[in-house]
C-alpha cells in the first residue's frame, strides 16, 4: 500500500515542460515574483502604473476637468490599456500553462481591466470600469513582502472557504425569513398604507429592517405591523452574530502558508515546507 503511494506521488510531481526557454523562466521571475531586483522594479512600476490609472479614471469623471482635458484623458487612457494588455500577454506567455493563469482569481481581474478600454470603443463610458484594476493593488502585501499581511489575508479566505457551505445555508434561511416576513407585513399594511404596496416592496423594508440598517423610507403604521417590527429588529442582532461565529470557528484549521507563486498554474500560499504545488504538482 505503501508503494503504491510513493508511486502515485512519484506520478504526481512534474517538472518544467520541454520547450520551455530559460528566457521564459526569467520573464517569470521578473513578472510573478518579487524575490530579484527587477521583479521587484517591475512590481513597483506596475503599481505606480495601476495607481495614476486609478486616479485618472477618478478625475475624468469630474465635469470641470474633463471638459478641459478630455482629449488629454482619452489618449493616457489608451497608453494604460495598452501597457496593461502587453502586461497581459507577457504573463501568459511567461508560465507553464496559461490557462491555469487566464482562469485565476488574478488573471480574469487582468483581463477585465483591460476589456472596458476596447469596448469604449463601441460603448462610450464603459471606460470608468477600469476602476477594477484597483483590485491589482492586493499584489502590493506579496511586493514588498508584507509576509504577516499576506498570511492572515490568506488565512481569512481559506476559512471563508471552509465555512462556504454554512455561509449559504444561512443565506438561504435569510432569504427565506424576509420573504417570508415580507408577505406578512404586505397582507397586515398594505390596506392601510401606502408605503407596502407590494410584496416585493415589503420584502425589502424586511431585508433593512433585519440588518439593522433600518433607512426610515418605509415603517409600520398598524399595531401588529409595528410588533412584527419590533421582532425582526431583534432577529436581526442576533442574525448578524451567526456569520462571525461560523467563519471564526474555521480559523482553526487554518495553515501557515508562504507567497511564492507556482510557475505552472500561479496559485499563492502554498505550506512554508512546501516542495511542490499542492493543485497541479508542478516543482517550486
Amino acid at each position: 500500500m505503501v508503494q503504491n503511494k510513493d508511486f502515485f506521488n512519484q506520478k504526481k510531481i512534474k517538472t518544467k515542460p520541454e520547450g520551455f526557454s530559460k528566457s521564459r523562466q526569467q520573464l517569470h521571475e521578473i513578472i510573478f515574483e518579487a524575490e530579484t531586483k527587477e521583479g521587484r522594479l517591475f512590481d513597483i512600476a506596475l503599481l505606480i502604473m495601476i495607481v495614476a490609472s486609478i486616479v485618472t479614471i477618478m478625475l475624468e469623471s469630474v465635469p470641470s476637468y474633463y471638459a478641459q482635458y478630455q482629449t488629454f484623458f482619452y489618449k493616457i487612457e489608451w497608453v494604460f490599456t495598452i501597457f496593461f494588455t502587453i502586461e497581459y500577454l507577457l504573463r501568459i506567455y511567461a508560465v507553464y500553462s496559461p490557462r491555469y493563469y487566464i482562469f485565476s482569481f488574478f488573471g480574469l481581474i487582468d483581463l477585465l481591466s483591460i476589456i472596458p478600454g476596447y469596448i469604449s470603443l463601441f460603448i462610450p463610458g464603459m471606460q470608468s470600469l477600469m476602476i477594477i484594476r484597483g483590485l491589482r493593488l492586493v499584489r502590493l502585501f506579496r511586493i514588498f513582502k508584507l509576509d504577516a499581511f499576506v498570511i492572515q489575508g490568506n488565512h481569512i479566505l481559506n476559512a471563508l472557504v471552509q465555512s462556504r457551505n454554512k455561509l449559504i445555508v444561512f443565506a438561504l434561511s435569510i432569504m427565506l425569513l424576509v420573504t417570508i416576513f415580507g408577505s406578512v407585513m404586505y397582507l397586515v399594511e398594505h390596506d392601510i398604507n401606502s408605503q407596502f404596496d407590494s410584496i416585493p416592496r415589503s420584502i425589502y423594508w424586511a431585508i433593512v429592517t433585519i440588518t439593522t440598517v433600518g433607512y426610515g423610507d418605509m415603517s409600520p403604521r398598524t399595531p401588529f405591523g409595528q410588533f412584527m417590527a419590533s421582532i425582526i429588529m431583534m432577529m436581526g442582532y442576533v442574525i448578524i452574530a451567526v456569520p462571525t461565529g461560523i467563519v471564526t470557528s474555521s480559523f482553526i484549521n487554518t495553515k501557515d502558508v508562504n507567497t511564492q507563486t507556482c510557475p505552472n498554474c500561479t496559485k499563492e500560499g502554498h505550506d512554508r515546507d512546501a516542495k511542490y504545488c499542492d493543485q497541479c504538482g508542478i516543482a517550486l
